[in-house]
Protein backbone atom coordinates (compact mmCIF):
# COMPACT_ATOMS: atom_id res chain seq x y z
CA UNK A 1 0.00 0.00 0.00
CA UNK A 2 1.04 3.63 -0.42
CA UNK A 3 3.33 5.26 2.17
CA UNK A 4 0.96 7.41 4.29
CA UNK A 5 3.68 10.01 4.97
CA UNK A 6 4.94 10.31 1.39
CA UNK A 7 4.37 13.92 0.27
CA UNK A 8 1.94 14.50 -2.59
CA UNK A 9 2.49 17.65 -4.65
CA UNK A 10 -0.75 19.56 -5.24
CA UNK A 11 0.55 22.90 -6.51
CA UNK A 12 3.57 25.16 -6.93
CA UNK A 13 3.82 28.89 -6.38
CA UNK A 14 4.33 30.51 -9.79
CA UNK A 15 4.78 34.07 -8.48
CA UNK A 16 3.08 37.05 -6.91
CA UNK A 17 -0.38 38.31 -7.84
CA UNK A 18 -0.96 41.93 -6.90
CA UNK A 19 0.60 43.72 -3.93
CA UNK A 20 -1.20 42.17 -0.93
CA UNK A 21 0.62 38.86 -0.82
CA UNK A 22 -1.59 36.77 -3.09
CA UNK A 23 0.23 34.11 -5.13
CA UNK A 24 -0.38 32.52 -8.51
CA UNK A 25 -0.45 28.73 -8.32
CA UNK A 26 0.32 26.09 -10.91
CA UNK A 27 -2.02 23.21 -10.06
CA UNK A 28 -1.23 19.50 -10.28
CA UNK A 29 -4.58 18.20 -9.05
CA UNK A 30 -8.24 18.60 -9.91
CA UNK A 31 -8.40 22.39 -9.72
CA UNK A 32 -8.63 25.24 -7.26
CA UNK A 33 -11.70 23.80 -5.53
CA UNK A 34 -9.77 20.65 -4.55
CA UNK A 35 -7.24 22.75 -2.60
CA UNK A 36 -9.98 23.93 -0.23
CA UNK A 37 -10.03 20.48 1.33
CA UNK A 38 -6.67 21.28 2.94
CA UNK A 39 -5.98 24.03 5.45
CA UNK A 40 -2.21 23.66 5.77
CA UNK A 41 0.41 22.84 3.12
CA UNK A 42 4.01 21.85 3.54
CA UNK A 43 6.15 24.37 1.67
CA UNK A 44 9.72 23.14 1.87
CA UNK A 45 10.84 23.58 5.47
CA UNK A 46 7.83 25.71 6.46
CA UNK A 47 4.06 25.43 6.45
CA UNK A 48 1.53 27.69 4.74
CA UNK A 49 -2.04 28.15 6.03
CA UNK A 50 -4.59 28.60 3.24
CA UNK A 51 -6.94 31.55 3.71
CA UNK A 52 -8.57 31.63 0.25
CA UNK A 53 -8.19 30.22 -3.25
CA UNK A 54 -9.96 30.94 -6.51
CA UNK A 55 -9.62 29.68 -10.07
CA UNK A 56 -7.58 31.85 -12.42
CA UNK A 57 -6.16 31.60 -15.94
CA UNK A 58 -4.00 28.48 -16.13
CA UNK A 59 -4.17 27.77 -12.40
CA UNK A 60 -5.36 29.54 -9.28
CA UNK A 61 -4.75 32.56 -7.06
CA UNK A 62 -4.38 31.92 -3.33
CA UNK A 63 -3.90 33.82 -0.10
CA UNK A 64 -1.88 32.28 2.72
CA UNK A 65 -1.79 33.65 6.29
CA UNK A 66 2.01 33.72 6.31
CA UNK A 67 2.39 35.82 3.12
CA UNK A 68 1.43 39.46 3.65
CA UNK A 69 3.03 41.40 0.80
CA UNK A 70 4.30 41.14 -2.77
CA UNK A 71 7.95 40.62 -1.79
CA UNK A 72 6.97 37.73 0.48
CA UNK A 73 4.99 36.19 -2.37
CA UNK A 74 7.83 36.65 -4.87
CA UNK A 75 10.30 35.08 -2.43
CA UNK A 76 8.28 31.85 -2.55
CA UNK A 77 8.25 31.57 -6.37
CA UNK A 78 8.95 27.93 -7.26
CA UNK A 79 7.94 26.59 -3.83
CA UNK A 80 6.14 23.27 -4.08
CA UNK A 81 3.01 22.80 -1.93
CA UNK A 82 2.52 19.27 -0.62
CA UNK A 83 0.36 17.33 1.80
CA UNK A 84 1.04 13.89 3.29
CA UNK A 85 -0.55 10.99 1.37
CA UNK A 86 -2.65 10.24 4.48
CA UNK A 87 -4.41 13.64 4.13
CA UNK A 88 -5.97 12.72 0.78
CA UNK A 89 -9.59 11.54 0.71
CA UNK A 90 -10.14 7.77 0.74
CA UNK A 91 -10.58 6.06 -2.61
CA UNK A 92 -13.58 4.16 -3.85
CA UNK A 93 -13.50 0.75 -5.52
CA UNK A 94 -11.45 0.83 -8.72
CA UNK A 95 -10.07 4.33 -8.02
CA UNK A 96 -6.41 5.25 -7.68
CA UNK A 97 -4.18 8.24 -7.19
CA UNK A 98 -1.58 8.79 -9.92
CA UNK A 99 0.91 9.35 -7.11
CA UNK A 100 0.42 5.75 -5.93
CA UNK A 101 1.08 4.20 -9.36
CA UNK A 102 4.23 6.14 -10.27
CA UNK A 103 7.33 4.03 -9.74
CA UNK A 104 5.45 0.74 -9.31
CA UNK A 105 6.96 -2.34 -10.92
CA UNK A 106 5.01 -3.84 -13.82
CA UNK A 107 4.56 -7.51 -14.62
CA UNK A 108 2.69 -9.30 -17.36
CA UNK A 109 -0.29 -11.51 -16.62
CA UNK A 110 2.09 -14.51 -16.83
CA UNK A 111 4.23 -12.99 -14.06
CA UNK A 112 7.27 -11.91 -16.08
CA UNK A 113 8.84 -8.53 -15.30
CA UNK A 114 7.96 -5.76 -17.76
CA UNK A 115 9.34 -2.53 -16.27
CA UNK A 116 7.94 0.29 -14.14
CA UNK A 117 5.35 3.07 -14.37
CA UNK A 118 7.20 6.32 -15.18
CA UNK A 119 4.33 8.63 -16.17
CA UNK A 120 0.56 8.87 -16.36
CA UNK A 121 -1.05 10.95 -19.07
CA UNK A 122 -4.61 11.75 -20.00
CA UNK A 123 -5.34 13.13 -23.45
CA UNK A 124 -9.11 13.14 -22.93
CA UNK A 125 -10.08 9.49 -23.31
CA UNK A 126 -8.84 8.22 -19.95
CA UNK A 127 -5.54 7.66 -18.19
CA UNK A 128 -2.63 6.09 -20.03
CA UNK A 129 0.31 4.53 -18.20
CA UNK A 130 3.78 5.04 -19.63
CA UNK A 131 5.96 2.03 -18.87
CA UNK A 132 9.77 2.03 -19.04
CA UNK A 133 11.28 -1.35 -19.88
CA UNK A 134 14.63 -2.36 -18.40
CA UNK A 135 16.29 -1.62 -21.78
CA UNK A 136 15.09 2.00 -21.55
CA UNK A 137 12.42 1.69 -24.25
CA UNK A 138 8.97 2.92 -23.30
CA UNK A 139 5.43 2.01 -24.26
CA UNK A 140 1.96 3.15 -23.26
CA UNK A 141 -0.97 1.17 -21.92
CA UNK A 142 -4.55 2.39 -21.36
CA UNK A 143 -5.55 2.25 -17.69
CA UNK A 144 -8.60 0.04 -18.09
CA UNK A 145 -9.65 -3.44 -16.93
CA UNK A 146 -8.69 -5.10 -20.22
CA UNK A 147 -5.13 -3.75 -20.31
CA UNK A 148 -4.48 -3.49 -16.56
CA UNK A 149 -6.55 -6.13 -14.77
CA UNK A 150 -5.05 -5.38 -11.35
CA UNK A 151 -2.75 -3.03 -9.45
CA UNK A 152 -1.59 -2.53 -5.90
CA UNK A 153 1.99 -3.35 -4.94
CA UNK A 154 2.63 -3.82 -8.66
CA UNK A 155 0.84 -3.19 -11.93
CA UNK A 156 -0.28 -6.25 -13.88
CA UNK A 157 -0.44 -5.70 -17.63
CA UNK A 158 -2.24 -8.00 -20.06
CA UNK A 159 0.21 -9.64 -22.49
CA UNK A 160 -1.85 -8.29 -25.43
CA UNK A 161 -0.77 -4.75 -24.50
CA UNK A 162 2.96 -5.31 -24.01
CA UNK A 163 5.13 -4.10 -26.87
Amino acid sequence: MADANRPVTLAAIAGAHGVRGEVRLKLFGEGAEALRAFSVFDAGTSKLTLKSVRPANQGAVATFAEITDRSGAEALRGTVLTVPRSALPPLGEGEYYHHDLLGLPCVSTDGSAVGEVVAIDNFGAGDILEIAKPDGKRFMVPMNDKAVPEWGEQVVISRDFIE
